[in-house]
């Protein structure tokens, strides 16, 4: 059995793991109570303020200044006003966690990035590129085989009939390699005109849905899409195309522009 302190420790690490959820969860009940506060207090300030400027207490009409109201009235607004600033605190604290998050992600995909072109320049300059490209064609007939095509759905684009597998998502699909090959010079092009282009655009011009990721990175001029392809055979010995990007998206593309 876990001891206290283990058991401590362990909700520790869960609140800190879900914090910008816990935080944006208190957020958006901030602002509903802050909403509800708010109105509760005005319709006791609205009773207070008849009453004063009515002066019923007096039996006749009683004007008041700004001032006199806010005097009256301020002490009902307090819950509001706290729970509007432990919201915006929880809003704040949620963007921050986010933005740090995302910091810490792209330069971990950076150092994987430089790490992975490193390594690969040496393996060229090491074995010579026919070697290299040997190495990669293994590579994708072993990734084929782990990710068998019975295991997943195919999805059919509507642009060829062969089997093919990119190996950035691992997915399964239809299409031909003259559709393929387009769809690279385009992006290329694309990369050309604008300086930049998503992998997002490369999966619209293939017909594969976008993922939740596919518009945040991409190419650019300095780093435009090159693709090999490598002919494997699936498990049931179909004849598959893998495709896999020699320089991988980036993220930030569009700030190369």
């Amino acid at each position: 059995m876990p001891t206290i302190n283990e058991l401590f420790k362990r909700l520790e690490k869960l609140v800190v793991d879900n914090s910008p959820t816990i935080l944006t969860a208190i957020g958006v009940m901030g602002t509903l109570t802050t909403a509800y506060l708010t109105g509760r207090a005005s319709f006791k300030a609205a009773e207070i303020l008849s009453y004063a400027e009515n002066g019923k207490h007096l039996g006749a009409r009683k004007p008041i200044e700004f001032r006199e109201k806010v005097q009256l009235c301020w002490k009902l607004y307090i819950p509001a006003a706290g729970t509007a600033v432990v919201t915006i605190a929880a809003i704040i604290g949620a963007n921050r966690i986010g933005t740090r998050r995302a910091a810490a992600l792209a330069a971990a995909y950076s150092v994987s990035e430089r790490a992975f072109e490193e390594y690969r320049a040496k393996v060229i300059e090491k074995l010579g590129d026919r070697k290299e490209e040997a190495v990669r064609d293994e590579i994708a007939q072993d990734r084929v085989k782990r990710d068998p095509v019975d295991d997943r759905t195919v999805i059919v684009s509507g642009r060829g009939e062969v089997l093919c597998y990119e190996a950035y998502t691992g997915r399964y699909f239809k299409s031909d390699m003259e559709t393929l090959r387009k769809a690279e010079n385009d992006i290329n092009r694309q990369v050309i005109h604008d300086g930049f282009a998503s992998l997002g655009d490369f999966y619209d011009l293939v017909g594969l849905p976008k993922t939740s990721v596919s518009d945040e990175i991409g190419w650019t001029s300095e780093k435009p899409l090159e693709i090999h392809f490598s002919s494997v055979l699936s498990n049931d010995n179909i004849p598959c195309i893998s495709i896999e990007y020699r320089g991988v998206p980036i993220r930030h593309f569009d700030r190369f522009s």
